[in-house]
């Protein structure tokens, strides 16, 4: 295998669920010649998909967890991470696209861009992710290329552009036409490892012809040469790779490929692509900031010489100790060597360095920049950074949504309350969406994540994996509080208790912030709070947002401003200025209008058209905002905001509504404010449950 960083492509498979991405990966591992023999999602043979490891995702037929491997073609080493589909687990993409350098954007031929699609796009676009767009499925019925491409266009605002044809489509489905070289591809063999590569269809020629002219119109934008060429009807296939290439890189262009990995077809033009066109780590500028020097950004270089620097994106508690996940920027880092970990200045020797394969590995005795692999026996968190002796460099970190569903969870006896606190600490560790708190005035533990499945996943993995039976409360939606008017304070905190006391004095106002939780706005003049207690007031107005006065939940989306106040010589403190800060806040707060918040739900159904009507009406007895419809080859698509405290058993209703032929699937939109009559219902319970709570103390 090629270990030239020019060779070397770092990828992930992202897409909606139930997109193929397993059943691709597992295809491009076969012909990569990684396994021998292909195994499915759902399989037969009671093995299931190489990727999918854990016992719970064969049973389920998901992928619950991204699993890394590596294979080599055509002198290109590829490092691969197939990741879940579901919202619920969307740290996972989260982190897998935080390391690569290029991804491929997996699509159905027949529903097209999805909910799911749209979140990884966002994704892709946080962290300036190439991509290749791959059409799977073209065998199914209602397959169409070409309205999936337009999907990409408008609902992505992608520049995608079709680089082959299908030779029939549905179960005609027979193989694909290469605009770039003319040729038609058919796979054939028993597991469509050959390739037969012929002239195009007399049938299909003139279309092939115009889709190549569209094609190259695009394609041209990116380079000069293939301009002057396509206009002398000259165009080679090395000028169209190379200025395909640059507007992948330049994130300008998203090439299409089609196929079908279940019926074995297409995979093996999309891996010469994933060479050609996305980039190397060389390609990809990579940025750190100098923990010792005020956070200065430092550029890297996938110099093997030069200081080492990685990256833990994801960790495991394997069978030999906690297993680190790393992306290597710079450097090398070999077997013995002495790295430190940047948050806590730790030193830290390597003594296993491993290759992953997804859940088996391979001993290596070095990496270099460019390479993802993992390490054993380092204690550390997601997100960290480690380094080789010299400056303290860190990677930037990675977006961690909010979890929105929490909880309460109760052992059966002792011993499973030992070893649920065991996996609690392992899986906050390992996840970081994945919350633990203890109540203080109920005493239970509470688990908070993204969803019903996320927390259900948690909970079977914590008795299959430790042994620990616990009995789950009802489910919890992690609601906000918010003001809805500008508020002013003018607050005195005066104590004397005998030596010195505490004063301090401020004055300004609350007001709402959309564009964020809290701002704080120092505008004081003349001294009047000296600079020194500034930063206390700060600390004490944001730990009074933590819990809001109307049901105990945080307050967000506020921005505080000082303008005046006071203190003494002797009397004032840091302490007395956070005091009289939370009071302050709370005096404001009560007179802001609160209000209480709840989680929207952007909700995607699809089913048979003949279900659209019993769709929508699920959708608004739970409150829902319809946002959009679409129906299409009696295939009907619904998308509202509905809110999470009205989706639970929304899976059970739907099954029975539609005979069990549709599905849905819901990620995290926004936060809304609650309608009055049940924002007064629900004072009314948090006020009866704190004098409940009071009465029993």
């Amino acid at each position: 295998m090629n270990y030239d960083i020019d060779r070397i492509r770092n990828i992930g498979i992202s897409a909606h669920i139930d997109s193929g991405k397993t059943t691709l990966t597992e295809r491009i591992l076969f012909y990569a010649q990684k396994i021998h023999a292909i195994h499915d999602v759902k399989g037969k043979d009671g093995v299931g998909a190489t990727m999918d490891h854990m016992e719970l995702e064969r049973e389920r037929g998901i992928t619950i967890t991204s699993a890394a491997t590596y294979v080599g073609w055509k002198d290109h080493h590829i490092n691969i991470i197939d990741t879940p589909g579901h919202v619920d687990f969307t740290i996972e993409v989260e982190r897998a696209l935080r390391v690569l350098d290029g991804a491929v954007l997996v699509l159905c031929s027949v529903a097209g861009v999805q909910s799911q699609s749209i979140t990884v796009d966002r994704q892709m676009k946080r962290y300036k992710v190439p991509r290749l767009a791959f059409i799977n499925k073209c065998d199914r019925s209602g397959a169409n290329p070409d309205r999936v491409t337009n999907g990409l266009r408008d609902k992505l605002g992608l520049n995608a552009i079709l680089m082959q044809l299908p030779i029939g489509l549905e179960a005609d489905f027979e193989g694909i036409v290469d605009l770039v070289e003319m040729k038609a591809i058919y796979f054939r063999g028993e597991s469509g490892e050959d390739l037969e590569i012929t002239a195009i269809p007399e049938s299909m020629q003139e279309l092939a012809e115009s889709r190549r002219a569209e094609m190259l119109d695009s394609v041209s934008m990116f380079s000069d040469e293939l301009m002057e060429a396509a206009l002398e009807d000259a165009a080679t296939p090395e000028l169209i790779h190379d200025a395909v290439r640059k507007g992948v890189l330049s994130l300008e262009l998203a090439p299409v490929f089609i196929g079908s990995a279940y019926k074995n077809k297409g995979i093996q033009p999309l891996l010469d692509a994933v060479n050609n066109y996305l980039p190397s780590p060389n390609d990809v500028p990579i940025e750190a900031l100098d923990l010792d020097d005020e956070s200065v950004p430092v550029i890297l270089e996938s110099d093997v010489e030069k200081q080492a620097v990685a990256y833990a994106f994801k960790l495991e508690d394997g069978r030999f100790g906690q297993l680190t996940y790393m992306r290597i920027y710079q450097g090398t880092i070999a077997k013995g060597d002495t790295v430190i970990q940047t948050r806590t200045r730790r030193k830290l020797k390597i003594g296993r360095l491993v290759r992953m394969h997804s859940d088996k590995m391979e001993d290596i005795e070095k990496a270099t920049a460019g390479d993802i692999i993992g390490f054993f026996g380092i204690d550390c968190h997601t997100g960290d950074s480690f380094v080789s002796p010299g400056p303290r460099l860190a990677m930037t970190s990675m977006h961690v949504p909010e979890p929105v569903i929490s909880l309460s969870i109760l052992p059966a006896d002792n011993k499973a309350q030992t070893n649920m606190s065991k996996a609690l600490s392992r899986f906050s560790k390992e996840d970081p969406t994945f919350r633990v708190r203890l109540d203080d005035e109920s005493g239970e533990t509470i688990i908070s994540g993204m969803g019903e499945l996320h927390l259900e996943v948690y909970v079977e993995r914590m008795r299959r994996e430790y042994s620990a039976e616990v009995e789950t409360g009802a489910p919890q939606v992690a609601y906000r509080e918010a003001i809805s008017r500008r508020a002013e304070f003018n607050y005195t905190h005066k104590k004397q208790t005998g030596g010195s006391g505490q004063y301090a004095k401020l004055a300004g106002y609350l007001e709402p912030f959309d564009e964020g939780e809290y701002e704080f706005v120092n505008e004081i003049r003349g001294g009047a709070i000296p600079t020194e207690f500034i930063p206390a007031c700060n600390k004490g107005f944001r730990s009074a947002m933590h819990e809001g006065s109307l049901i105990g939940f945080p307050i967000v989306g506020v921005r505080v401003l000082i303008n005046d106040g006071n203190s003494h010589s002797v009397d004032s403190s840091d302490m007395a200025f956070q005091v009289a800060s939370r009071a302050a806040f709370r005096e404001a707060y009560r007179k802001a209008n609160p209000r209480i918040l709840e989680p929207l739900m952007r909700v995607a159904v699809e089913g048979p058209g003949e279900f659209q009507g019993v769709i929508y009406r699920s959708l608004m007895q739970r409150r829902g905002n319809i946002i959009g419809s679409v129906e299409d080859a009696g295939f009907a698509r619904v998308e509202a905001d509905v809110p999470l405290s009205e989706m639970f058993g929304y899976s059970t209703d739907l099954r029975s509504a539609t005979q069990g032929k549709a599905e849905f699937t819901m990620e995290f939109s926004r936060y809304a404010p609650v309608p009055r009559e049940l924002s007064e219902k629900m004072l009314a319970d948090y006020r009866s449950s704190k004098k409940d709570g009071e009465e029993k103390k």
